[in-house]
């Protein structure tokens, strides 16, 4: 039975075109197509496909939120990120969200071919030049202070909502201040959490504090 693989990107271009690659591969189906975070989780627990190619900068729902999702829900099926970035940072934030491969967008298709046939064999892939960055990571840290390119995956609201832990806010407090309720707080520090793979609010304050984002 060949691979049964979903396409999560907003730009219709690059899913026509990752199509066409799987198509000529008789050993991979695409059972759908999705232009956003949301329909990606939606089609995906729907049609339980073996591996879904997501891309992290979609409306509705990022990629890493969908992943998350996915990953919860379906722990069977594996996440393959096809980014635009190469960045140690979103490379952390995508397997800590539960990605099993991650991919660069100008990577050759003989890469993304071997990504999904890995990952559904149950190993992780990562193209050459992610392994180099989350390798360069653990070699030569980042000078503390430097703001992380991580942060460019929140939200409007999840910048709001770091500040404002890193404040001292409570998660009442800080749904009173927002008009949203505590459990749409949590929600959002979850996923403040995963983008950053970060594990607390003393974390949280720290980040924000290091990288300017909160005084």
């Amino acid at each position: 039975m060949p691979t049964r693989v979903l396409l999560a990107d907003d730009h219709v271009i690059v899913r026509q075109g990752l199509a066409a690659i799987l198509k000529d591969d008789d050993r991979f189906e695409v059972v759908a197509e999705a232009d956003d975070g949301e329909q990606a989780v939606r089609l995906a627990k729907q049609l339980h496909p073996d591996v879904v190619v997501m891309d992290i900068r979609m409306p509705n729902k990022n990629g890493l939120e969908a992943t998350k999702e996915i990953h919860e829900a379906l722990p069977d099926c594996h996440v393959v990120i096809l980014s635009m970035y190469d960045d140690q940072e979103y490379v952390r934030a995508a397997l800590a969200a539960g990605a099993s491969g991650y991919l660069v967008k100008n990577t050759a298709a003989s890469h993304l071919l071997a990504a999904i046939e890995e990952v559904q064999n149950g190993l992780s892939y990562l193209d050459p030049m992610a392994a180099k960055r989350v390798i360069e990571s653990y070699t030569h840290p980042s000078v503390g202070g430097t703001r992380s390119r991580e942060v460019d995956l929140l939200t409007s609201r999840e910048r709001e909502i770091l500040v404002l832990i890193a404040q001292g806010l409570t998660n009442a407090e800080i749904a009173d201040r927002l008009t949203i309720s505590i459990k749409t707080v949590q929600t959002h520090i979850t996923n403040i959490m995963t983008k950053l793979n970060l594990h607390n609010r003393v974390d949280l304050t720290r980040y924000a504090l290091q990288n300017g984002i909160a005084e």
